[in-house]
């Protein structure tokens, strides 16, 4: 993609999968079918095979210019969609799922993903409430690494589900399990794992750089319009400036929070975030790691990064 520093093999490191079963999931709380969800929100609905809704999103892809995207299965239990997308484009998705770690048999479930080729687990401690210092959470990440995977992405700060406001649903989260420092003991136990915390810490800025500060291997995605920044008066300049300071350029990964067709990717969310870094006088060099290489390094072998 040609980027303002030069043609990049532009990664987005959030995107969601919104499958049939999230579809159907979703209806499911509400009393609707899969169609009439589509239709109350607008959206397309997707086809039943999830390899055809990849392949929608490898189109996509390709008409902005994208080389790879992490795609999200964005409800407990929707792994086989990721895998399916994961198993028809090799080595242009990296697929994650949601787990609950408060279900019986999440580890189980995790660790067979994982064995199946999708790459990381996504905990959402405030949605499912629970802290992430749980013995049920510490038993899902050891069974990552027990299966060899990775990386470990983690919603902490303000969480917002747009679908379910606009479907009538109520969101009982719970934002005591939110903060990032929360993690700090947790990624400490684990130094041959990598976190992820998507949206800059999502309101907890301030928490998620300490938390970036003490440990090496947490890694903060760029994604959403970050809304939160209204709660401390900042603007998205600001926000890589004070994330470059503390975590540097290798540790930040770019997304967008794209989800749904008809609009696919979000160029207004990549338009914004590019103005900020040019604004900021970023570095060609730093530009190239945040929007190319570092989701690649997340998952590349300890051999490949020598």
């Amino acid at each position: 993609m040609l980027t303002p520093w030069g043609d990049l093999a532009l990664s987005d490191a959030h995107v969601h999968f919104f499958s049939r079963r999230f579809f159907a999931a979703m209806g499911g709380q509400c009393g609707k079918s899969p169609e009439q969800i589509a239709s109350t929100l607008g959206w397309t609905l997707p086809p039943e095979d999830p390899a055809e809704l990849a392949r929608a999103w490898a189109a996509e892809l390709d008409a902005q210019g994208l080389s790879r995207a992490v795609l999200i299965a964005s409800v407990p239990g929707d792994e086989a969609s990721v895998e399916a997308a994961v198993r028809s484009f090799p080595g242009r998705f990296f697929g994650y799922f949601m787990v609950n770690a408060a279900e019986d048999g999440a580890p189980e479930r995790t660790a067979l993903a994982i064995r199946c080729g999708l790459h990381a687990p996504c905990l959402f401690p405030a949605m499912h409430r629970y802290s992430v210092q749980d013995p049920r959470a510490e038993a899902v990440i050891a069974a990552v690494e027990a299966a060899g995977g990775r990386v470990v992405f983690v919603h902490c700060g303000v969480l917002t589900v747009g679908i379910r406001k606009r479907l009538g649903l109520p969101s009982p989260f719970d934002m005591r399990f939110s903060n990032p420092l929360d993690l700090h003991a947790v990624a400490m136990r684990h130094p041959g794992l990598k976190f992820v915390l998507p949206h800059f810490g999502a309101g907890f800025l301030r928490e998620a750089l300490m938390l970036a500060d003490i440990c090496p291997n947490v890694l903060l995605d760029t994604s959403s319009s970050n809304s939160w920044m209204r709660y401390e008066g900042l603007d998205l300049k600001a926000v890589f400036r004070r994330v470059l300071d503390v975590a540097g350029p290798g540790r930040i990964l770019f997304g967008t929070d794209s989800s749904f067709f008809p609009r696919g990717w979000n160029y207004e969310v990549y338009e914004a975030q590019t103005r900020a870094m040019l604004d900021l006088g970023i570095s060609g060099s730093d530009a190239r790691m945040i929007l190319e290489g570092n989701l690649s390094t997340l998952f590349a072998a300890p051999q490949d990064s020598l």
